[in-house]
């Protein structure tokens, strides 16, 4: 669940936006469970360890170049012991294309070697043993936990979730840790997992880091960014428009 940027908006530009009224945080989340209710997962996995490498892997790369790269790596390594006792040349070599390839060696086979050693070959399904492996943190956690296990301990603040959670007003902070403080606090927690999916795929399909194609954007009248003002008002008359010209149509 990575991205090749890893910036979020700055903290002078998060602290001027307006947080999203809260009459509108329901109706916002309802429309995500209506227009991205297929959201999931986009890394390939088949178990919880599969999940785990794949999403040390993601970091600073993009769920497309990682799954090509665990398409064969997933069939030479099955196991955590694999994975332990494999040369740390091949293993990087296997995975240089997602780049940061030495470090991201070093975490799977440091995690690994711990989940032989001290969790008897299974990934374990707790955050705080989670956290105690090398490369994993939070969000990788989290992924884990919630995408391989189902169990419900976090929202998953990647790039996408950070910058629009500023942007759609959420949360003021830019640090990952207050703004999935922020998140917990507004979604439900049985929406926690989902609702990360959701977030990504329109942050990758409408609300872009450069480009967001906010005239497309099925939440431009709820946004409260300013910069979004004079196209919010653009998509509600070209939605006041269409409503009438059916008006007249029927």
């Amino acid at each position: 669940m990575g991205s090749r940027r890893k910036k979020t908006l700055p903290k002078k530009f998060a602290e001027s936006l307006r947080p999203m009224e809260e009459k509108y945080v329901k109706r916002f989340l309802n429309s995500l469970d209506r227009i991205y209710k297929d959201a999931h997962c986009s890394l390939d996995f088949k178990n919880p360890l599969q999940l785990l490498v794949a999403t040390i892997l993601s970091a600073q790369c993009t769920d497309k170049r990682v799954n090509i790269v665990t398409s064969s790596l997933f069939k030479k390594y099955k196991l955590s012991r694999d994975y332990a006792a494999a040369p740390i040349e091949k293993l990087e070599e296997a995975i240089r294309s997602t780049g940061f390839f030495r470090n991201k060696a070093k975490s799977i086979r440091g995690a690994c070697t711990m989940i032989e050693e001290d969790f008897g070959g299974a990934v374990p399904d707790t955050m705080g043993s989670l956290l105690t492996l090398p490369g994993v943190a939070r969000k990788t956690a989290s992924v884990v936990l919630g995408n391989a296990f189902e169990i419900t301990d976090g929202i998953v603040v990647d790039t996408h979730v950070a910058r629009l959670s500023q942007r759609l007003g959420l949360s003021a902070n830019t640090r990952a840790d207050k703004i999935e403080r922020d998140l917990m606090k507004i979604v439900p927690r049985k929406k926690w997992i989902l609702f990360s999916h959701q977030i990504i795929q329109h942050g990758r399909k409408i609300c872009k880091a450069r480009k967001p194609d906010c005239p497309s954007c099925p939440f431009a009248e709820l946004c409260p960014s300013p910069d979004r003002l004079d196209i919010k008002a653009a998509a509600t008359r070209r939605f006041k428009s269409e409503k009438n010209k059916k008006s007249r149509d029927s």
